[in-house]
């Protein structure tokens, strides 16, 4: 039988969590295989869509402008690719609703539904599904020396890592590239400092 050609690329690696027959259960995600940035994105849409070159830039920023104003008056903003709210925490725990002040309140990043016409978007240009052999995970968590290197590029890049972005650079999961980011920051001498930054947290060198 020919392999398959189309459809959405996906990969298989395993979780901690184990099934009936004592083996690791796995899980499917989509194989990203390269980041696309804004400038390919423009470069994209020019020559698909025949837009004018800044026009998605463009929008792209009034829009964080105005949603950021608007959010901040109370408002949920509504758009074709789903809807953005603020969302809130207390830096501290407080049972009684008249205890809280203002000072006790902090921003704590955007919430975002998606609404269903990305699933409308996907499904248009969607040809089933389509396995990518993605690299044995357990293989490259043993080459420690490599995922220092890679942690090292990202870090002299960026000053910072997330496990989101180690998780792509090093192609772990992002159970294993967590896992190892939080064993660098372990111990008497750890390499990295762990600092929560909004939703996130990001990693430094130390």
């Amino acid at each position: 039988m020919p392999r398959k050609k189309d459809g959405m690329l996906y990969v298989v690696h395993p979780t901690p969590a184990k099934g009936k027959n004592g083996k690791n259960i796995v899980f499917a995600r989509p194989a990203e295989k390269h980041k696309i940035t804004m400038r390919e994105l423009e470069d994209f849409c020019c020559r698909n869509y025949h837009s004018r070159y800044g026009e998605l830039m463009s929008a792209f920023s009034y829009f964080l402008r105005a949603a950021g104003e608007l959010m901040v008056r109370g408002y949920r903003i509504e758009t074709p690719i789903g809807s953005f709210a603020p969302r809130l925490k207390l830096m501290r725990e407080i049972t009684d609703p008249d205890e809280v002040k203002d000072f006790d309140v902090r921003y704590d990043g955007v919430e975002y539904n998606p609404g269903k016409l990305w699933n409308t978007e996907l499904e248009k240009w969607s040809r089933g599904f389509r396995r990518y052999e993605n690299p044995n995970t357990q293989e490259i968590m043993e080459d420690k020396q490599q995922l220092e290197i890679v942690l090292k590029k990202i870090l002299d890049d960026n000053g910072y890592t997330t496990v989101r972005r180690f998780a792509q650079e090093s192609t772990l999961t992002y159970y294993s590239a967590r896992k190892l980011l939080n064993e660098w920051c372990e111990g008497e001498n750890p390499k990295l400092l762990k600092t929560k930054q909004g939703q996130y947290h990001i990693y430094t060198a130390l």
